[in-house]
């Protein structure tokens, strides 16, 4: 008589299963069909990941431009300025700034022309 560890598989089973809930037909309940699918969705989630951060640096960036635009630069100028002036703020900030705090944005764009 062979051993079979049913608590590892059984637990194993279920926390698959598990991550499939809310997948609709057979890939939230059939064994196979839902683990394919998990690996899937989790290789999905692990590139999103990535692809996020692509996406919010563009965001910024946009932001960036349209808020330098009103004072006769563009993005590329306003950023090669901003790092010969020495001023180290990331987009992140600067997008910020351009969108919620134009008074403070203005006194960058003004420092660095």
């Amino acid at each position: 008589m062979r051993s079979v560890n049913h608590v590892a598989s059984r637990r194993r089973r279920k926390r698959i299963l598990k991550l499939a809930k809310g997948y609709w037909g057979r890939k939230k309940n059939v064994w196979t069909v839902a683990k394919n699918q998990v690996e899937k969705s989790l290789g999905y989630a692990y590139v999103g990941r990535k692809l996020r951060k692509r996406d919010f640096r563009r965001l910024w960036i946009q932001r960036i431009n349209a808020g330098v635009r009103e004072y006769g630069l563009n993005y590329s100028g306003f950023i090669d300025k901003l790092k010969k002036a020495g001023i180290d703020l990331n987009r992140k900030v600067l997008a910020d700034m351009a969108m919620n705090h134009p008074a403070v944005f203005e006194k960058i764009v003004a420092a660095v022309k």
